[in-house]
């Protein structure tokens, strides 16, 4: 019956937005055009030849006994001073591999130390950024992991860039400048003189190795680990996944990287230039090591020339605006593509956009949700009201439904013909229910990336208790909202908020026509309780959003009701 079906599909619509998501959430990619940047290079030789690697193997584990700060206070680094990045590159391999964030702390409290990306080899976890040549000649020398180069100063800021040098003692310097400017993206240009009498072809190579798995917190919804742009393709490789089997591609422009949660590491190579990239790991006395490069094409330097490539590494916060800004200034490829807006990336980048723009109105992401909920209520109006109607109709016409099912309970057929002609004349629609379901479904989910994964939304405050917007309502019901002092199981946390979404939920079943069936009456009654508790672990951004368009939904029934129901009367009176 239909009636069924409409109770069906809104259990089977709960399950999917509750369960199914986390499980099932597929990602796709649109394509686009690959945009030009102009770039200087030497003349390209061909593709690397087989035993041409990006670097060399990360060096054998060793007992870690110092710390970070340890490590690092050893020396032979020069300093980073950036508005947003602070640290040092060592000298030794000429490496990234000491990044601290100088806008984003740890946590919410003022003392909370501030997030260090980049560690060096020899600390715990090490997570570092390298790049260099490789020669297909072995009997070339050139730069490494252990190279100790020289500097023109001591401190890199985006007034002041630094060179290094090398001298291999065989005719090659090896002359590297490096840049950085007032956000994330370090600029660095590698050059090769060549004095050693004959020609040399060098493959310039970039890489980011990471040792250990981090601690990830995007469950199956987010993408964290090996991720790039080769070939105009969106790659997102999981850290199991490349333990199982490495990943390589060949592509013309692009970028690879690792992402976290919030954070990025990435080599954004020459978007004219082909490469060859790869997404590797090794167990290593039992410690994971996760490895991104590319492998250029060759760059051959005659005796008595110079050769030049420019290269640049983001090292940095997912902002949107951000990577929105260094994909159209350097022309690279999809490289927004590196926050995960995921399956409903259509509808999940502009909610990103109109709600930033609310907050820059109205100074909080709060109140910017509840603005943008009325925002898509006005917009679905007519829908939603058409939809009540039918709903309200349905209610009115129950007591008539009854009677037909204890009439024609031995004639399905005649049942069903009188039915059918039972809703048009009252202008009923069993499915009304599920229509503002079915369109909050994308809403739901494209809302709900947007305050996950956007570095904008983590430590939103709103107001009263609700001091981070991306994460679940502190409060719980079941500790008295912390005057009982006990820990209660994870699955008897139920906040403030989740209730409050879960009451307007139940006010706004009750307002609409329940099943005749008993049973299936039942498991709607069970709907609200099941989503109160499930939404308890949600963000409270999106419990709040979910909470303000039921009290919509709430008014907007109650007033068509009261009209409905005075029309319903005239009607009456009409036919009398």
């Amino acid at each position: 019956m239909s009636e069924q079906r409409n109770v069906i599909l809104a259990v089977v619509i709960s399950i999917a937005i509750l369960v199914g998501y986390q499980f099932f959430f597929l990602k796709t990619s649109p394509k686009q055009g690959v945009p030009p940047t102009e770039q200087t290079s030497a003349a390209a030789a061909p593709k690397a030849p087989s035993g041409v690697t990006a670097g060399e193997e990360p060096a054998q584990p060793v007992k870690v006994t110092k710390t970070r700060a340890a490590v690092i206070a050893e020396g032979g680094r020069v300093a980073i001073a950036a508005p947003r990045l602070t640290g040092s590159l060592s000298l030794t391999g000429a490496r990234l591999d000491d990044i601290t964030l100088a806008t984003y702390r740890e946590t919410q409290a003022p003392d909370s130390p501030n997030v260090s990306l980049l560690s060096p080899s020899g600390a715990p976890k090490p997570y570092f950024i390298e790049m260099g040549w490789s020669a297909a000649d072995r009997t070339v020398k050139v730069p490494g992991a252990a190279t100790v180069w020289s500097a023109n100063g001591s401190k890199l800021t985006p007034a002041t860039p630094v060179e290094l040098w090398w001298d291999n003692g065989e005719g090659l310097t090896f002359i590297r400048t490096v840049a950085v400017d007032d956000r994330y993206v370090f600029t660095v240009t590698q050059r090769v003189e060549n004095h050693s009498g004959k020609e040399v072809t060098l493959y310039p190579y970039g890489l980011i190795a990471r040792v250990g798995l981090p601690h990830l917190e995007g469950y199956s919804v987010l993408h964290e680990g090996p991720l790039g742009v080769l070939d105009g393709k969106l790659q997102e490789i999981t850290y199991e996944k490349v333990q199982k089997s490495a990943f390589e591609e060949d592509s013309t422009g692009g970028w690879v990287g690792i992402t976290d949660k919030y954070w990025l590491t990435a080599l954004l190579f020459d978007q004219k230039a082909p490469v060859h990239a790869k997404f590797t790991h090794r167990d290593v006395g039992g410690t994971p090591r996760y490895q991104v490069d590319y492998l250029a094409a060759g760059v051959t330097v005659a005796a008595g020339a110079t050769a030049e490539i420019t290269n640049r590494v983001f090292v940095g916060a997912k902002e949107v605006h951000t990577i929105a800004d260094y994909a159209e200034k350097f022309g690279i490829d999809k490289f927004d593509r590196a926050i995960d807006f995921g399956w409903f990336y259509f509808l999940a980048k502009p909610f990103f956009y109109i709600l930033d723009y609310l907050f820059k109105m109205v100074g909080n992401f709060g109140i910017a949700i509840l603005i943008f909920v009325l925002l898509l209520r006005a917009v679905m109006f007519p829908l939603a009201n058409k939809s009540y109607r039918s709903m309200n109709a349905m209610k009115r016409v129950q007591p008539e439904m009854k009677k037909l099912q204890e009439r024609h309970k031995d004639d399905k057929a005649r049942l069903q013909q009188e039915m059918m002609a039972l809703y048009k004349r009252e202008k009923a629609n069993p499915m009304s229910g599920c229509l503002p379901m079915l369109v909050q479904i994308p809403v739901f989910f494209a809302l709900y990336k947007v305050l996950f994964i956007t570095i904008e939304m983590r430590h939103a405050p709103f107001y009263g208790w609700i001091h981070d917007l991306s994460a679940p309502d502190p409060t719980n019901v079941f500790t008295a909202f912390g005057l009982i002092p006990w820990t209660p199981p994870e699955m008897l946390h139920l906040g403030a908020w989740p209730l409050a979404m879960g009451i307007t939920m139940w006010l706004l079943q009750k307002m609409s026509p329940a099943p005749t069936d008993a049973t299936q009456a039942k498991i709607m009654q069970m709907l609200p309780i099941v989503f109160t508790f499930m939404m308890a672990k949600f963000a409270a951004g999106l419990v709040i959003y979910w909470a303000f368009s039921n009290c919509l939904s709430i008014l907007q029934q109650w007033v068509l009701l009261k009209t409905d129901k005075h029309h319903g009367h005239g009607h009456a009176h009409a036919k009398k």
